[in-house]
């Protein structure tokens, strides 16, 4: 399976790449994720729990990264076993592009293989199930790096806003008085 798309994320480069490589961050990103273990600055050690059609499995896996060159990019090589599920591996080229400065477009290629009972479900539902992880990895993942609302503008916003009928009764909110 080939996949390639682009992100933007309102977030310089830097606060991106950082994020690319804080374990914290990656855990609350990655779909299904329970554990995220940062070994060193190139190894990290994941367990994710999937769903993928009919099978549901939890797959432990390695990554390792690559040819890094910070903050510009990195290329992932991972592999991981979901035991009778199957298992997935390949490796995705990571790069960053500054869109001004406050904004960088992530751009990723992956190239992945599936098998066992995995690779009998069909490449449709594999490329269809991917492309959802995908998103879902970053739309959580640029709400990590750049919350679209900051939480002191929410709870500030939260204290001051009074409904009309907390002001002046619901009968006067309706009619004004």
């Amino acid at each position: 399976m080939q996949m390639n798309d682009s992100q933007r994320i309102e977030a310089p480069r830097q606060k991106v790449w950082e994020a690319l490589n804080d374990p914290d961050v990656l855990k609350a990103s990655i779909p299904g994720c329970e554990e995220l273990t940062k070994h060193s600055d190139t190894e990290m050690e994941a367990k994710v729990k999937l769903k993928v059609g009919p099978v549901k499995a939890t797959f432990g896996g390695k990554v390792t990264l690559n040819d890094l060159d910070p903050p510009n990019g990195y290329t992932i090589e991972g592999e991981g076993s979901g035991g009778v599920a199957g298992f997935a591996r390949g490796s995705a080229k990571v790069r960053l592009e500054e869109d001004g400065p406050d904004a960088t477009i992530l751009h990723y290629d992956v190239d992945a293989k599936v098998g066992g009972k995995l690779a009998q479900l069909g490449a449709r539902l594999i490329d269809s199930t991917a492309k959802r992880l995908a998103g879902e990895f970053f739309t959580a993942f640029a709400e990590q790096v750049a919350p679209s609302r900051p939480q002191e503008e929410i709870t500030a916003a939260a204290a001051t806003a009074e409904a009309p009928e907390q002001k002046k009764g619901w009968l006067g909110g309706l009619f004004g008085g």
